[in-house]
C-alpha cells in the first residue's frame, strides 16, 4: 500500500514536472532580414531585441539572408516567424509565379506591416561614362543574387526602359558588399541595389570613389505597370557627393510571418514594433518612414489576425 502511494505521488510529480515544461517552452522568433551591408539586417536586430525583451519567454534570432524571395520560401516552410520582404515580391509569392522563385503559391504567408520602401539606386563609377539608364548597354553591372527581390526588380526596369541582360557587357549576380568592392577594384562599373535610402555598402563606395546615381525617369515606372512601383526621388546629399535629387522607382516592404506564428505573439510582435519606432530609427534612419496610419495599406496578402487585432485596437482598422 505504502509502495502503490509513492508511486501515484511520483507520477503526479512527474506529470507537474511535464506539464510545466509544456508551459515554459520558449517562444522562438527567428527574424530573416538580408545581407548585413543592407537595411533589413540593422532593423531586423533591433526588432529582435526588442521582443526578446518585450515578449516573456521568447527566444530570438536573425538570420541574414538573399532577403525577399528566399525569406518568403523559408516563412512558408515554417522556418523563421517574421521576415523583410519587397511587396512585388510578395505579390508573386502569394501567386506562385514560378519565374520569380516561387514553385508554388505560399498560401500560409501573413503580413505584419507595410514598413518603408526600397528605392532602386543604380550607381556607377564616375570613370565609366555612365550617366543614364542607355548608357549601362556594354557595361559590366551587378544585379543581387539571382532570382531575389533586388535581382527581379532589375529585371522589371531594364524592361521597361527597353533593356534586357543581353545588352550589358558583362552581369553580375552579388549582393550589395561584394558588388560595392568590385566597383572599388574597377572590376564592374555599376550595381542596382533595391532598399532603404542612406544603405551601408553605397555610403562606403561613395566615401571612397568618384560616383554617379542613374535616374529612372517617372515615364521608365509607369512602363513597368505595376502598383507595387512608385515614381520617387533619392534626395540630393543622400549621399557623399550627390548634389541633386535623382528620379528612381521605389517599391514598399513589407514584414511577413505566417499562419503558424500564434495570434497573441503576432499581436506582440506588431504593437512591440510601434511602441518602439525610435529604436528602430536609430537602428537606421530607413525606419522612419514606418508609420502606424500607412501599415496596413496595399497589402497583397492577408494580415496575420493577431495583427488584425492589433490594427483595430489602434483604430487602423474598423
Amino acid at each position: 500500500m505504502r509502495l502503490t502511494k509513492r508511486f501515484s505521488l511520483l507520477a503526479a510529480a512527474v506529470a507537474i514536472t511535464a506539464s510545466t515544461a509544456v508551459f515554459a517552452a520558449p517562444t522562438f522568433i527567428n527574424v530573416l532580414t538580408g545581407g548585413t551591408s543592407g537595411v533589413y539586417y540593422p532593423i531586423g536586430v533591433a526588432l529582435s531585441q526588442v521582443y526578446g525583451n518585450g515578449i516573456e519567454g521568447s527566444k530570438t534570432s536573425v538570420q541574414a539572408t538573399k532577403a525577399s524571395v528566399e525569406n518568403l520560401n523559408l516563412l512558408q516552410a515554417g522556418r523563421g516567424e517574421l521576415a523583410f520582404a519587397l511587396g512585388d515580391s510578395v505579390d508573386d509569392a502569394w501567386k506562385g509565379i514560378e519565374d520569380a522563385g516561387f514553385k508554388a503559391p505560399l498560401k500560409k504567408i501573413r503580413a505584419i506591416a507595410a514598413t518603408y520602401p526600397n528605392y532602386i539606386q543604380i550607381v556607377a563609377s564616375k570613370e565609366s561614362g555612365i550617366k543614364t539608364l542607355e548608357d549601362l548597354k556594354g557595361k559590366r553591372i551587378s544585379v543581387g543574387a539571382p532570382k531575389s527581390g533586388t535581382e527581379l526588380n532589375a529585371r522589371a526596369i531594364f524592361k521597361a526602359a527597353g533593356l534586357s541582360y543581353k545588352d550589358m557587357g558583362r552581369v553580375e549576380f552579388m549582393p550589395y558588399a561584394e558588388s560595392v568592392e568590385l566597383i572599388k577594384n574597377r572590376q564592374l562599373d555599376a550595381t542596382l541595389q533595391s532598399s532603404g535610402l542612406g544603405m551601408a555598402a553605397i555610403r562606403d563606395l561613395a566615401s571612397m570613389v568618384p560616383i554617379t546615381f542613374v535616374a529612372i525617369p517617372e515615364e521608365v515606372v509607369t512602363k513597368i505597370g505595376s502598383s507595387a512601383y512608385q515614381a520617387r526621388v533619392i534626395p540630393a546629399g543622400t549621399y557623399d557627393g550627390q548634389d541633386q535629387d535623382v528620379p528612381t522607382a521605389a517599391i514598399i516592404n513589407i514584414l511577413v510571418s505566417h499562419e503558424g506564428v500564434d495570434d497573441e505573439v503576432a499581436y506582440q510582435m506588431t504593437k512591440l514594433m510601434f511602441d518602439n519606432l525610435p529604436r528602430l530609427v536609430n537602428s537606421h534612419s530607413a525606419a522612419k518612414d514606418i508609420k502606424l496610419e500607412t501599415a496596413t495599406e496595399g497589402l497583397p496578402i492577408p494580415l496575420h489576425p493577431g495583427a488584425e487585432r492589433f490594427y483595430k485596437e489602434a483604430g487602423v482598422l474598423k
